[in-house]
């Protein structure tokens, strides 16, 4: 079983950028989905976004469109998603997700406060 490692979380400003970073750990990316969830205080897990494995097609949840941005590295079996115009919405702690090995990472801590 593989393990996923998430860093990037932080504390920013409304209107900044953070970059959230997901690493496979023997869990190929190349070959299943990875998306990225979130989960604030009170609520409950949403999905933010998903790439495909082979196609690499990706799609976004409808708050995040157009500000948020799912990339992939094959060469490094690296994920990543990259959060611009943050707002304090979406402050939540943020989880990768390896959808065919069903592997969780440990999530990483995003606040926008000013």
């Amino acid at each position: 079983q593989g393990r996923l490692v998430e860093s990037g979380g932080g504390l920013v400003q409304p209107g900044e950028s953070l970059r959230l970073s997901c690493v496979g750990i023997g869990i190929n990316f190349s070959v299943q989905p990875v998306s990225w969830h979130r989960q604030a205080p009170g609520k409950e897990r949403e999905e933010v976004g998903v790439i495909r494995g082979h196609s690499g097609v990706i799609s976004y949840a409808d708050s995040v469109h157009g500000r948020f941005a799912i990339s992939r590295d094959n060469a490094k079996n690296t994920v990543f998603l990259q959060m611009n115009n943050l707002k304090p919405e979406d402050t939540a702690t943020y989880y990768c997700y390896a959808d065919l090995q069903y592997v969780w990472g440990q999530g990483t801590q995003v606040t926008v406060s000013s």
